[in-house]
């Protein structure tokens, strides 16, 4: 508890010292395991974007992501992040035909059967993010690389990051996939916005693996750059519509139905859709907007009135 006691004397006395690069330290001692969902939400927050969170009234999309995260916790949300678990979801409601294949699914890495893998693949964790391994050629892939990487991730979970309540209690599983490309050798995610089960908005995530590094462009729901990033530069000129991007919107609102915000997230290769994911935080809504204005005019399209506020820490 000395230790708790000596962090709250730094936020009293030492305000400027709360930065984000000092949050993200702390989010892995396991002290901080301590602190309710709440005061933990509201620190980090404070941290990242200089204000108090205000949970009473909350106005922006940050903010309104982290009301979301504390008083809007269904069961079927731990299915809809879980990577696996999700297929079945999605196909139920949308049909098997945009669904990536799946491999295998393992509870280890040590499991894996390598020799029944296709030359390549990708291998990702179920309940996490961030822990995909791409394998462009099975005879020279590096196993000890990816099975420390994954074995680090299986003892994880994301949820202590960032109090992301439907990460909580996800089995932590090893699936494998086809390594899916489009004809440029390259796959973009087209990440459509749900509000209240209307699609408003999307984005594109480009150029994830070239010299360029990530670019991530904005549109609006008739395919218009948007004038605002978030983490990364836009691509000024924008970007081709996909060309299925009027079902993308369409399959999306079908998945967001009766939901206060979600992600939809889709491929097109050789003309079809595939699902990818559903996030319901993006950046653990703790990304800023460059103009910061956006983050409020985006935060005036999730409707909070209509939600049955659960009890949390």
């Amino acid at each position: 508890m000395g230790k708790i006691k000596t962090f709250f004397n730094l936020l009293k006395n030492n305000p400027k010292q709360i930065h984000k690069a000092f949050i993200d330290n702390f989010t892995k001692l396991p002290i901080s395991h301590l602190f309710s969902d709440k005061l933990y939400i509201k620190i980090q927050y404070k941290a990242t974007f200089k204000r108090k969170l205000n949970l009473k009234n909350p106005t922006s999309f940050n903010e309104k992501l982290q009301w979301l995260k504390l008083y809007n916790r269904k069961p079927e949300y731990s299915t809809m992040v879980d990577k696996f678990e999700v297929k079945d979801y999605v196909a139920s409601i949308i049909g098997e035909q945009y669904i990536v294949p799946t491999l295998g699914v393992w509870d280890s890495f040590d499991e894996i059967d390598f020799e029944s893998l296709p030359s390549k693949f990708v291998l990702k964790c179920t309940h996490d993010s961030g822990s995909v391994i791409i394998c462009r050629d099975k005879s020279i892939f590096d196993k000890k690389s990816a099975k420390l990487k994954i074995e680090k991730k299986l003892k994880s979970n994301l949820f202590w990051h960032g109090r992301e309540w439907p990460y909580k209690n996800v089995r932590p599983r090893i699936i494998a996939e086809p390594l899916m490309q489009d004809e440029e050798g390259e796959l973009k995610d087209y990440k459509i916005m749900c509000f209240n089960g209307v699609a408003r908005c999307a984005f594109v995530c480009s150029d994830r693996f070239s010299e360029k590094g990530l670019h991530v462009t904005f549109f609006d729901r008739n395919w218009n750059v948007m004038p605002f990033e978030r983490s990364f530069p836009s691509v000024k000129e924008g970007l081709p519509q996909p060309q299925n991007y009027k079902k993308m919107i369409e399959l999306s609102e079908i998945l967001s139905k009766d939901i206060p915000f979600v992600r939809v997230d889709f491929y097109e290769i050789d003309g079809q859709i595939y699902f990818g994911e559903l996030t319901f935080f993006p950046g653990n809504g703790m990304e800023q907007f460059q103009p910061e204005e956006w983050d409020y005019k985006l935060g005036e399209w999730i409707e909070l009135t209509e939600i049955k506020m659960e009890k949390v820490k």
